[in-house]
């Protein structure tokens, strides 16, 4: 089968066009072909824009669709672990000299076991744009964390949600104590991970198939990002836009957001 980590199952030709040059008819699951396909929007959307940001000499491209970034909310979820991160990918811009005019090029919504308003951490409250059984198609999942991870560990509506849904997309993230759920749902054996400093140990205990990482701020590998507390999150989301439409738009991003741009994944705190 082919690798979604390998090459793109598109070609751009002189024209513009695309054509593929396998059938999904090739690929064994259901799962694999969404993981396959988004993989293949990725690399247009990152084509795309690379090729009408270097005609213009600016960050002017526009993207020929929105990927969809979906973040997974819950009770008592961290209100930072989601809201850090949906700044980030909702202040995103191609095109800086039209950041008022034009929208981000990410398509940023929210999720929940019902769309019934959810009491995050402190008492916000935000409602959700989709429940589990109408959620479209998509490209990101961001799974943020906080105290109710803990518990939600033990909903198995969610964790089988978040693991059937994680292998059909082609980035998969998680902030703080949202590793957790990854780890529940299976997602990380095998794997490097982090998560909150004070869930280190318990993550290790937890998942003893799973590397945790307990040095560095956040962990990508192989499409799977995780980070560690709170505002590491948005380091970890600027690496994705890096991912998705290049560096020098996630620095334009960083700078917009007047936060300094993760040249590394080694800003995390000193565990003493």
């Amino acid at each position: 089968m082919p690798s979604p980590s390998g090459r793109c199952g598109w070609e751009l030709s002189s024209s513009a066009s695309f054509s593929p040059f396998y059938s999904l008819a090739d690929v064994d699951s259901t799962d694999a072909a969404f993981r396959i396909l988004n993989h293949c929007r990725r690399m247009v959307y990152s084509t795309s824009n690379a090729v009408r940001a270097a005609q213009s000499n600016r960050l002017d491209g526009a993207p020929i669709d929105r990927p969809p970034l979906v973040f997974v909310v819950y009770e008592a979820v961290e209100v930072l672990d989601f809201c850090g991160p949906f700044e980030v990918f909702s202040v995103t811009r191609l095109n800086e000299e039209k950041r008022r005019e034009e929208p981000s090029p990410f398509n940023v919504f929210l999720i929940a076991e019902a769309t019934s308003p959810v009491v995050a951490t402190g008492g916000m409250k935000v409602v959700p744009d989709y429940d589990f059984d109408t959620c479209p198609q998509l490209d990101i999942l961001i799974i943020p964390g906080g105290w109710g991870a803990i518990r939600k560990m033990n909903n198995e509506r969610l964790v089988n949600w978040i693991g059937r849904r994680s292998r059909q997309v082609d980035t998969v993230t998680s902030v703080c104590t949202g590793a957790l759920l990854l780890g529940k749902a299976g997602l990380l054996d095998g794997k490097r991970a982090t998560t909150h400093w004070r869930f280190l140990d318990r993550m290790q205990e937890l998942f003893p198939k799973v590397t945790v990482d307990r040095q560095v701020h956040f962990v990508e590998e192989e499409g799977l990002f995780s980070s560690a507390g709170i505002s590491a999150g948005i380091d970890m989301s600027l690496r994705v836009v890096a991912r998705y439409f290049g560096e020098a738009v996630a620095r334009a991003t960083a700078r917009h957001m007047e936060y300094p741009f993760p040249e590394n994944d080694k800003r995390r705190i000193t565990i003493s």
